[in-house]
């Protein structure tokens, strides 16, 4: 049977700073992220499962992106946790917001490369991850590719 990719889109709203950069963006300030994920398998032929016909229920989908990535960075803000941006971040936790330290500076390059990882760790074993793409304005995006990253 063929392989199938399946792509499902979602949004969210994440601010961050990049620690020690020489443009802008060293200021905390924020975009609307459009992410997309496309999967690949092969669609489901027993004609008896609830599931016939597909790769994956987009359903299970988004259920996997919503709770490893969109409830998590959806209206936080994400700071480098190997830079002086953790003191801002306590700050602003003691204050009530959602912040997140992580390991990477909050890039798009770097969240894509963290985001593979957690969607892969989730997917069924039969299903790939196939590309992501993270677009932080209209005209900027960054895109991992599972051919580009054997080793995952």
């Amino acid at each position: 049977m063929s392989k199938i990719r399946i792509t499902k889109q979602f949004s969210f709203e994440t601010g961050h700073a990049l620690y020690g950069y020489d443009g802008k963006c060293k200021n905390v300030h924020g975009h609307s992220y459009k992410l997309s994920v496309t999967v690949i398998g092969t669609p489901i032929n027993n004609t008896d499962h609830v599931k016939y016909g597909m790769v994956i229920d987009f359903g299970d989908l988004k259920k996997i992106v919503k709770e490893e990535i969109v409830d998590v960075f959806d209206h936080a803000t994400v700071f480098n946790k190997n830079t002086p941006h953790v003191e801002l971040a306590k700050a602003l936790k003691d204050r009530g917001h959602s912040v997140m330290l992580v390991d990477y500076q909050p890039t798009s390059e770097m969240m894509v490369i963290d985001f593979a990882e957690k969607i892969t760790q989730r997917l069924p074993k039969h299903i790939s991850l196939f590309a992501l793409k993270l677009q932080e304005t209209e005209t900027s995006y960054a895109e991992w590719y599972a051919s580009d990253n054997a080793s995952l």
